[in-house]
């Protein structure tokens, strides 16, 4: 997710949407809070210190040094909602008292037995169990490579031949994602497919279809996600949408601009073959915005969320629906911020009463420090991101005359 640092200042109907109002992007925050988000991005903003952090805290706990308690109450505390289910929601009342849905990630990563698969599955549906009569968690969320091969989904995407053994895995993961799409329906709580990375995607994105057909029929349950830095995704959108809407069910998808550029364009070259990713951001830019449009102008068979911590693209999407009367509660529409980031846009937008979720990741701190170091990374690396968010602690620590 990219960002601008621009201020974005919007009149509508005399009132006025600012994701540079701090008090209310950090009304949720104490002043001890507010303290420990500064610390922590300023160290996040030296790249030096990214790169001996990430060493260091992942040897110190692979070999057992007592640094748990130091990374729970910082990094983790800042962009993760608690190692349970039941801790998460003791993190997110604090969403809930400002009308910011919770979508609850499970981020443990990096799992290959069959055995782990298992427990990924339970522990997910266990989230849509949750969701089930919460009108706090509006969406759930699952990566299909937790819950199979990653060797197997790359594989299907090459369109390789699959040996029986490949077959009987790939049965288990269908009906794996069969039933967490059959529970989400039942909960009637919609259920977002991640993107992941392109060489597994189109095994992703076949099974969301396949799913979207079969409970999206009248109401929008299955989602998948595009990642607009892949020149190709505009097109996906179009396509797939024809698709659903020339044989009768929604389309649902969320829109980011997404999380694997380096690790894509690394392949690539390292492969030999043409990279995937937009030549530049402004054509991601681009790309995000006219999927955006694309979904607005199809609202009566799509239903779409802007997962994105851009400014401009957050302000244009809020405009374009004042401008086409669009309910701001409409729920075919939302947007969605990670937990512990541009809290300017997700209370801004929420005070203002669109329909705003956060993304809010939990596991134990051990299994999900790869998701810590990849946001860590994320700030470090996207142009304004860190800066924009010191700068607007910063503000707030002023206004609030804190020493």
């Amino acid at each position: 997710m990219s960002s601008q640092s621009n201020p974005s200042t919007h009149k509508i109907e005399n009132q006025v949407v600012s994701f540079e109002d701090t008090k209310v992007a950090f009304a949720s925050k104490s002043n001890n809070d507010l303290k420990k988000a500064h610390m922590l991005f300023r160290l996040v903003s030296n790249r030096s210190m990214m790169v001996l952090g990430k060493y260091t805290s992942n040897w110190a706990l692979k070999i057992g040094l007592p640094i748990k308690g130091l990374i729970k109450q910082t990094i983790f505390h800042q962009f993760c909602g608690g190692e349970t289910i039941a801790e998460c929601a003791e993190t997110t009342k604090v969403l809930d008292a400002y009308n910011i849905g919770t979508i609850l990630d499970y981020s443990v990563e990096g799992k290959d037995s069959e055995a782990e698969f298992e427990a990924g599955f339970d522990e997910i549906f266990r989230t849509i169990e949750t969701a089930d009569n919460n009108p706090h968690i509006p969406f759930c969320v699952f990566k299909v490579s937790g819950l199979s091969e990653n060797d197997l989904l790359e594989k299907i995407s090459a369109k390789k031949r699959l040996t029986k053994r490949d077959e009987n895995a790939y049965n288990r993961l269908r009906r794996r994602v069969d039933r967490l799409c059959a529970r989400a329906a039942k909960a009637n709580t919609p259920i977002f497919f991640d993107a992941e990375e392109s060489w597994i995607q189109h095994a992703i994105d076949d099974l969301a279809m396949e799913m979207m057909e079969k409970y999206n029929r009248g109401r929008g349950i299955v989602f998948n996600t595009l990642q607009m830095y892949r020149h190709d995704r505009m097109a996906h959108l179009q396509e797939n949408h024809q698709k659903a809407k020339a044989e009768g069910f929604e389309y649902c998808v969320k829109l980011v601009r997404g999380a694997y550029m380096e690790k894509e364009r690394d392949r690539a070259e390292e492969k030999g073959y043409p990279s995937p990713i937009q030549p530049n951001k402004s054509a991601t830019d681009r790309d995000f915005n006219a999927a955006v449009q694309y979904c607005l102008d199809s609202l009566s068979s799509v239903y779409f969320c802007a997962g994105t911590h851009n400014e401009e693209s957050s302000l244009m999407l809020a405009q374009e629906m004042d401008k086409r009367n669009i309910s701001r509660g409409n729920d075919r529409i939302f947007f969605a911020q990670l937990f512990g980031m541009s809290d300017h846009i997700s209370f801004n937008l929420s005070k203002e009463n669109y329909n705003v979720a956060k993304y809010v990741p939990y596991g134990p701190v051990e299994e999900v420090m790869p998701y810590l170091i990849r946001r860590a990374e994320e700030n470090t690396s996207v142009a304004g991101q860190t800066s924009r968010e010191l700068n607007l602690i910063n503000k707030e620590i002023k206004r609030r005359k804190i020493s």
